[in-house]
């Protein structure tokens, strides 16, 4: 059985696109491991958090990650960026 039908793909409103549409612009050599925290750039809820633990890769561009609040998704790799923590 595939991951990919044990969890849900994220669904992207229109201004999420905008920023997807911008980001794919731009050339990104972050190489992101597992047990990485990611700021996501639309939340699945609005009662989860914006940010994401990877869990494992799935495909080139896809991870499965873990979002507080929510539980368990399948990612794209445009659906999320580096976490900055601390600011």
């Amino acid at each position: 059985m595939s991951l990919r039908s044990n969890y849900p793909s994220c669904l992207l409103k229109p201004e999420a696109k905008e920023m997807i549409a911008l980001a794919s612009k731009l050339v990104c050599h972050v190489a992101y491991n597992r047990d990485t925290w990611v700021k996501l750039f639309q939340v699945p809820s609005e009662y989860c958090a914006d940010e994401a633990l990877l869990l494992c890769q799935e495909s080139f561009d896809t991870w499965v990650a873990w979002i507080p609040g929510y539980g368990e998704m399948l990612l794209d790799r445009s659906h999320f960026g580096v976490a900055e923590f601390g600011s």
